[in-house]
Order: C-alpha cells, then sequence, then structure tokens
C-alpha cells in the first residue's frame, strides 16, 4: 500500500493536477487585492454585485482570499506538491540515471531490430578501427567479447533532477516567506524619527527587528514639462542609543538595505506651511488634500492676523518651492515662493514647507533560497539541449549488427554515426 501511494504520488499527472491548482489560487490573488483593510472588500465586492457571480466580500473573508498566500490550504499545496517532486525524484529520475550508466548489452539480432535505427554490415577492417572512431566523438565505450554498448550526453539525463530540484527550492523558499517575512507601510515627516510599526502583512513566525530610522530629508526632480522624475529620501538608521549606522538615499526602484531589510520609497505627502511672521513668530499651517485622494493637491486657508474669518486659500500640488494664492472669492493673486514676503504690504514670509515621504519596509528571508532556485532552473534549461545517445554494436561470426537511440536530432545522430563507421564497413 505504501509503494503504490508513493507511486500515485510521484505520477506526473498528479504533479500536474496539484499544479494546476497552484496556479488557479495564484490567479484568484492576483485578481483580488491581497492584505487590503475589511471595508475595502466591503466596497468593492458588495453582496448584491459578486465577483464572477461568485466572490463576494463574505467569501473572500471566510477562505482567505484577501491573503491567499499565507493560507494553510495554498501552502498545503505547495507542500503536497513539494513532496510529489522529491518522489518522483527518488522513484523515477535517479534509478533512470543508474540505469543510464549500465552496461546494456544487446545479445540477439532481434534487440536490434527494436531499436530506432539499426543497420547490418560486413566489416573491411578490424572492429577496433570503429572503437577508435567512437572514442574520438566522445562516446563512453563498454566492451564484452565480441559486444560493445557506448553512451555519450548523460549530463542531458539529469537535467529533470536538476528541474525538481530548483522548483523545491522555489517552493521551499515560498513556505519560508510566508513564515518569516513582513511588509510595513510608513509615513515619516521630514527630519522624524520612526519604528517600524504599521505592520500589514507578516507571517506566523516573523519577528520584527526593533531597530529604529530618521528620514534626514525627502526631495522631488522634476522634469522639463514640470512632470515627477524621481523622489528621493535621505536615510539614517539608527542603533538604540540613536546613534547613526548606515546612511543613503532611498529612491524609486533603489531601496536603502539593512541587514536584508528593504526600505523602498513609494509615496509621499505635504502635510503643512511654516509661516514666519515678524518679529520672529513662525506658525505652521496644516495642508488638506480635501478635492480627491487620488490627485496630488493641497490647500490650507491663511488668516491675516488673529481674525481667522479674512484671509487667503493658498494651494500646492508640487515641491518645487511654491504655491498659489486665491482670495475667499476664489480669484486667483499669484504665486507666493520660499523665502518671499507674501505681499508688500504684509510681514508674511513662506518659511518652509513641510514634506512627508511615504515607505514600504519589506524583509523576506526568502528571496536567496528563490533567486538559487531560479538559478538553478536556468542552468538545467542548458543543460537539457544536451543530447542522450546510445549505440550497441554485436558481432557475430561475419556481420556486424550496430544500433542506436537518441532523445533528440535523430537525424544528425544517425549521420554522424554511419558517416564514420561506412568507412570501415561495408552496408549488407
Amino acid at each position: 500500500m505504501k509503494i503504490k501511494f508513493l507511486k500515485y504520488l510521484a505520477d506526473l499527472r498528479f504533479a500536474i493536477f496539484i499544479l494546476l491548482l497552484i496556479s488557479f489560487c495564484s490567479i484568484i490573488g492576483t485578481i483580488i487585492e491581497q492584505d487590503q483593510s475589511l471595508e475595502l472588500y466591503k466596497l468593492t465586492y458588495p453582496l448584491t454585485n459578486k465577483l464572477f457571480g461568485f466572490f463576494s466580500w463574505e467569501i473572500i473573508i471566510f477562505f482567505g482570499f484577501d491573503h491567499v498566500y499565507r493560507t494553510w490550504w495554498f501552502l498545503s499545496l505547495i507542500l503536497i506538491f513539494g513532496i510529489s517532486l522529491i518522489t518522483c525524484t527518488f522513484l523515477q529520475q535517479f534509478p533512470t540515471i543508474k540505469l543510464a550508466r549500465r552496461c546494456q548489452f544487446l545479445r540477439t539480432p532481434y534487440s536490434f531490430k527494436q531499436l530506432k535505427i539499426s543497420k547490418t554490415y560486413l566489416p573491411k577492417y578490424y572492429s577496433n578501427k570503429i572503437l577508435l572512431t567512437l572514442k574520438f566523438t566522445n562516446y563512453s565505450i563498454f566492451q564484452q567479447k565480441n559486444l560493445l554498448y557506448c553512451y555519450k550526453g548523460l549530463m542531458g539525463r539529469i537535467a529533470p533532477i536538476i528541474v525538481h530540484f530548483s522548483m523545491i527550492l522555489i517552493l521551499l523558499g515560498t513556505i519560508i516567506g510566508s513564515f518569516n517575512g513582513f511588509k510595513a507601510q510608513e509615513v515619516v515627516p521630514k527630519t522624524e524619527n520612526f519604528h517600524i510599526q504599521n505592520i500589514f502583512n507578516n507571517g506566523w513566525l516573523t519577528k520584527i527587528p526593533n531597530i529604529s530610522s530618521r528620514v534626514n530629508d525627502f526631495w522631488i526632480t522634476y522634469t522639463n514639462d514640470n512632470t515627477i522624475g524621481q523622489f528621493y529620501s535621505d536615510l539614517s538608521i539608527l542603533d538604540k542609543n540613536g546613534n547613526e549606522i548606515k546612511r543613503q538615499t532611498s529612491s524609486v526602484n533603489y531601496p536603502v538595505i539593512y541587514k536584508d531589510i528593504y526600505f523602498y520609497q513609494t509615496d509621499w505627502n505635504l502635510i503643512g506651511l511654516r509661516l514666519k511672521y515678524k518679529p520672529n513668530q513662525i506658525n505652521e499651517y496644516p495642508l488638506f488634500n480635501r478635492l480627491n485622494n487620488k490627485i496630488k493637491i493641497w490647500l490650507t486657508w491663511i488668516p491675516y492676523n488673529n481674525d481667522f474669518k479674512t484671509g487667503f486659500i493658498l494651494i500646492i500640488d508640487n515641491l518645487q518651492g511654491y504655491c498659489s494664492i486665491y482670495n475667499k472669492e476664489g480669484q486667483f493673486l499669484g504665486n507666493f515662493e520660499l523665502n518671499e514676503n507674501l505681499t508688500n504690504d504684509l510681514t508674511i514670509r513662506l518659511d518652509d514647507i513641510i514634506s512627508s515621504t511615504g515607505l514600504q519596509i519589506k524583509a523576506d528571508p526568502s528571496i536567496p533560497i528563490i533567486y538559487t532556485g531560479f538559478l538553478f532552473l536556468m542552468f538545467s534549461t542548458l543543460i537539457s539541449y544536451t543530447t542522450y545517445s546510445q549505440i550497441w554494436i554485436y558481432k557475430k561470426k561475419s556481420k556486424i549488427f550496430i544500433g542506436g537511440n537518441t532523445n533528440r536530432a535523430t537525424f544528425e545522430f544517425e549521420s554522424e554515426i554511419f558517416k564514420y563507421l561506412n568507412n570501415n564497413c561495408d552496408q549488407k
């Protein structure tokens, strides 16, 4: 019963079925947003308008489709698929390699007729001339009296084992990442310190590192047509005493890396304006994004003095050092630049635009394992093109029976081998 069960696990059809299930679940995880708030799923997948007529927010939460790649059933599928690959490797692939290395002599003319390529020759010269020809074409030769067995390209037979090994590494890395990785999102004002706190994705065995960081500066570069080219955060990693361990600038697609923790630049925001009044009075006014949360436009109300009923509106949509001024009727009055007085008759100066940076902090110990798995997968793809060829020779009285098999390029194999043999034999 155990042998039958293991053979069932090692069956190619079973492995393909499990792989299709994993692919189907991965498609669901791609279509449905992962690790979002319950309110988002209620708004996006209401009970009255189900996705594909099935996926409502209740179904998504109940089955864990909001975090597919960390559910017990998805990890179980990966585990079963990995066991199937391991079983197939030991029950099928390793025996195949052992069989390929054995001396498989063919002793009857009938056996040669079962091969892909077989012919009968009358020798011109002594058969050692044939052996020398095969040796020069990199064949391994085994001889037993009048029987010969030759093969080359055994490396190509190892490719399936390396494929299984690489896929097992990738699956193992996926499981390790699900149990030990984490993702966090922090929005930090410029010059402020922060800890990793706002975690929205973590594994069952995740340990959040106790480190602090500081945003030294944040800035944006713009293109000639005033669109954002890139935004940067100057970050410092601090020890428990507040001393700087590492300082580096993070930008989009170029994270800061410290002990396998990645600090990605993902977003930015404007949170306030700092205005200076004479004599030496500084007020800060918050900026609000009330128009549309998806559009980077902020505004605030600036009173003239202590009278909050009279004043003007400041609107800003960039970090180029200026904002636009409107009166309470919505009439445009001009631009207000950094270190510039608002008007000639008012002693109000724009001292600073307070910005914040959005950082995604990620730790995934599975990355080296997964990358190693893909490296072996690429290597197996290369060696899989190695042709595995076998040649049998049986000398019986005045006849020589020659036959061969190959796993690819049959025509080239036949042309290559028998081109040399025809120089030493007459075909019957």
